[in-house]
This record gives structure tokens, C-alpha cells and sequence, in this order.
């Protein structure tokens, strides 16, 4: 299916719930996994496989293309612009120092979604103008990203009053502290372990949703 840019730009600004995955070769379960997600309520997901080599993250983005269109959800692919294109992503996320969003957005077009990795209130402030979402975290340490250091949930709440695209918070929130995080002013999230790694990944995806509030845009 399809989407043009204001399409996915249009989805992007209804998304709270951005789930960030593996390929699950371990488990084997990837399509059965993707469709429960998705079907209790995730908007937007996300391959992310830093060692894979191309033709592999190809493979797997099509189980993932065909279970975003099942759902009407958005599908991104991290860090390779090309792959992106090859997979016929909705987005393309880049960090900070990957390649920079001015040649991401040149290699992906005007159609596609960029995102970018947010630690600081510098990286929010300097914001590409081709972005059309940031992170803000990680608002806790995580095994995801053990080598940056945790925010806290200032930045959660500085990025509620200074960011103006849609952002989402980042980093260690699972069910258990997800309320803290939208007392911060955290209207967005990220996940990978609280729900990649949850003995129901349905259950822990509405008991996120449930604390997140509506969004009125």
C-alpha cells in the first residue's frame, strides 16, 4: 500500500506507539509477532538490525512491509538510506552520527519520513530542517544503548515546551514508568524491550497505550 508523503506525515502525527525490533531469527515468530502488535494498537514499526548485511534486511522488510499495510501503520527502517529505499520503508531513522538527515533526506526523496536520534537539548535546538521527528533519550540507561548516558526526564520535559515536530521519548520505559515519562510531558514513545521482550507482547502494548493520553492533533 502505497502512502505519499502527506499520507505518512499525516500517520506520523497520530502515532504514539513506536515499537523498535529485531528480525527474531531466534524465535522464529516474526509475522505472528508483527500482527499482534500491530493489531493491539502500535503505530509505527521499526527493523533495526546494525549488523545485518543488506540483502538480509531486505528479506525480513517484507514480512514487515506486508504487516504495516495489514494494520495501516507505519514501517521505518534504521540507520541505511539505501536499504530504506530498497525496502520500501515509509521512514528512514538516523542518530546522530550516522549519515547526517541533509544526505539522508537527498538519497530518500520528499516522500519519505526521517527520524533523528535526540540526547540534548543541542540536538534538539540544531535540528535539520529536512527531520520530521526526533527521539528524546534515553530517558533511562538501557542495554539497547549502553554507551550514552541516561537523560532523565528533563529533557522529556523541555522537549514538550521547545520541540514542535513530533517527538517521541526514548530509552528504559516500559509499563512500570511510562506515567512518569507523561507527567514529564511525554506524549510519544519508543519501545524495544518492554514489548520485544514481554511474555505477552499484546498485554504490555495496551497497558502502554493506556497511560498515554489522546492526542488532539
Amino acid at each position: 500500500m502505497a502512502r505519499t508523503g502527506e499520507e505518512r506525515r499525516e500517520r506520523l502525527h497520530a502515532s504514539r506507539l513506536y515499537v523498535v525490533t529485531d528480525a527474531r531469527e531466534d524465535k522464529h515468530d516474526l509475522p505472528a509477532f508483527l500482527d499482534e502488535i500491530l493489531g493491539a494498537g502500535v503505530d509505527i514499526v521499526q527493523l533495526r538490525e546494525k549488523n545485518a548485511e543488506a540483502g538480509d534486511i531486505i528479506r525480513w522488510s517484507r514480512v514487515f512491509r506486508k504487516a504495516a499495510d495489514r494494520h495501516g501503520a507505519l514501517f521505518t527502517i534504521n540507520d541505511r538510506a539505501d536499504v530504506a529505499m530498497a525496502c520500501e520503508a515509509d521512514g528512514l531513522h538516523v542518530g546522530q552520527n550516522d549519515l547526517p538527515a541533509q544526505w539522508a533526506r537527498r538519497i530518500v526523496g520528499p516522500e519519505m519520513i526521517l527520524g533523528l536520534s535526540g540526547h540534548s537539548p543541542g540536538d534538539h535546538d540544531n535540528m535539520p530542517v529536512e527531520v520530521d521527528y526526533v527521539t528524546a533519550g534515553p530517558v533511562w540507561a538501557t542495554p539497547t544503548k549502553p554507551d550514552r548516558e541516561a537523560t532523565g526526564l528533563e529533557l522529556v520535559t523541555r522537549a514538550a515546551h521547545k520541540v514542535h515536530l513530533p517527538w517521541f521519548a526514548i530509552g528504559g520505559i516500559d509499563g512500570g514508568n511510562v506515567r512518569q515519562v507523561v507527567r514529564a510531558g511525554g506524549r510519544r514513545i519508543v519501545i524495544v524491550r518492554a514489548v520485544t521482550e514481554a511474555d505477552d507482547p499484546v498485554y504490555a502494548v495496551k497497558e502502554l497505550l493506556s497511560a498515554l493520553p489522546k492526542l488532539t492533533q
